[in-house]
Order: structure tokens, then sequence, then C-alpha cells
């Protein structure tokens, strides 16, 4: 496998109140890897750092062979990283159709790219509230349309913050089948959640942080295997 993603030797501040203390992990190519811990532990400011939203005072981000280190956002997302931000944050007063094709774009000339109708066949859903304006989905429809518009960019790497977040259990379990379906035509995917026997039946491998730090590192297998671990860096 190639890697994707390299992250080395992090740090990232608020102001004067350090988040990520070195912070060190990396994917390859087609794999989902998730970022686990409590609230609190530096998960989403490392997201944040990946996709420049906060840029680390420390560290490196190589994406594809290239380092990201410090650019802007926009110059991120079309290196080929979509992100589903917490919080969804679709558009509320465009519909379905236009926060969709707001974001349509095949920058690296993806044969297999994302169209309307393919991210619509993935999501029923969405077809059926097309012309709905984002504002008056449900919490559901939101989190699917919020991961459609990603894929609309046609990424090379898919990145989650809480995935399946306050969402109801039937929508949550279909959000995994969605995920499963993505891995398994070949999409690289950082999650964050909190969900563990789901993130079980699709990741590769699970980084685990603790005040910024990434204090564990396995397989699905070897999670299971360890409720000591679960129960000091995971449980409530």
């Amino acid at each position: 496998m190639s890697g994707i993603l390299q992250i080395r030797a992090l740090e990232t501040a608020y102001g004067d109140s350090q988040v990520l203390f070195g912070v060190s992990f990396e994917m390859n190519a087609g794999e989902v890897v998730t970022l686990l811990g409590r609230n609190g532990m530096g998960k989403s400011t490392t997201i944040s750092s990946i996709m420049g939203i906060i840029p680390p005072r420390a560290g490196n981000i190589v994406f594809n062979g290239t380092e990201v280190t410090g650019w802007p956002s926009f110059r991120i997302a079309r290196r080929g990283i979509g992100l589903v931000p917490e919080g969804r944050q679709v558009f509320p007063n465009l519909t379905v159709r236009e926060n969709l094709l707001a974001m349509a774009a095949n920058r690296h000339g993806q044969a297999d790219a994302w169209t309307l109708q393919t991210t619509l066949d993935l999501f029923p859903a969405l077809r059926a509230r097309v012309e709905s304006a984002g504002s008056l989905l449900s919490g559901g429809e939101q989190q699917m349309l919020a991961i459609g518009r990603a894929l609309m960019t046609n990424p090379q790497l898919l990145i989650l913050d809480e995935a399946t977040e306050g969402l109801a259990p039937l929508i949550r379990e279909e959000i995994w089948k969605v995920l499963a379906r993505l891995k398994a035509a070949g999409l690289s995917i950082l999650i964050v959640d909190k969900n563990i026997k789901a993130l079980n039946r699709i990741a590769d491998r699970h980084y685990v942080l603790e005040k910024g730090r990434v204090v564990w590192s396995g397989g699905p297998h070897e999670l299971r295997a360890n409720p000591e671990l679960q129960d000091r860096y995971l449980g409530v």
C-alpha cells in the first residue's frame, strides 16, 4: 500500500493554550483509520490542523507525497481532501441539489467521478428531498448531505468529524453502511466517532488520543481484546 497521509510531531495551540503535543500517525491509500478518545483530547483539533483551519505551530503534514503544512484550507481541499465537519454545516438556504452542485469538482480527473446522480443513488433519502432547503432537513438527512457534498469534490481522502453524533439509531446504521461501501470502493477515510463497535467493523487501524498525544495504536482485534484500554481512555 502507498501512504496517503503522514502526520509527524504535530503541535497546535489556540492562543496560549496548547492542545496537541507531538501527534504522529499515518494512513495508507484505501484504509479506514480512526481517531479515538474522550471529548477534549485533541481529535477535532487534529482534523482542523490537517485541513489548515488551525495552522500547527510545529510538525509536518504530508498528503499524497506533498507537504501541505501551513497551506490555506482551500488549497488543501483542492488537493484532494474532503471534510464532513462536526455539526454538518450544510448551506441552510440552498436546496439539496444546490448544496451538492456547489461543491462539484473533479480536479484529479477520476474516471468514476461522483456526480449529482451517483450521490443521490448513494443516499435515496436525499433524492426525495432534492428540492428542499438544507434548513428543512432532519439531522440525519443533513449528515447525508454533508457526506454527499464532500464526495462531490471527488476527494482522495474523506475525513469525518463525529460521523454519527446525535443521529437516530436507524440513520446511524445507514451512515455506517455507506462508509463500508465507500471503503469497498477504495476510498481512504479518516473518522472521528464514539461508536467503537461500528468503527471496529470497518477500521483498519485506530489511534487513541489522550491530552493531545497518541497513547495507543492498533487494529480492531487488538482494541476488542483490550477492555482495560477502552475503560481507561474511551469510557465515559
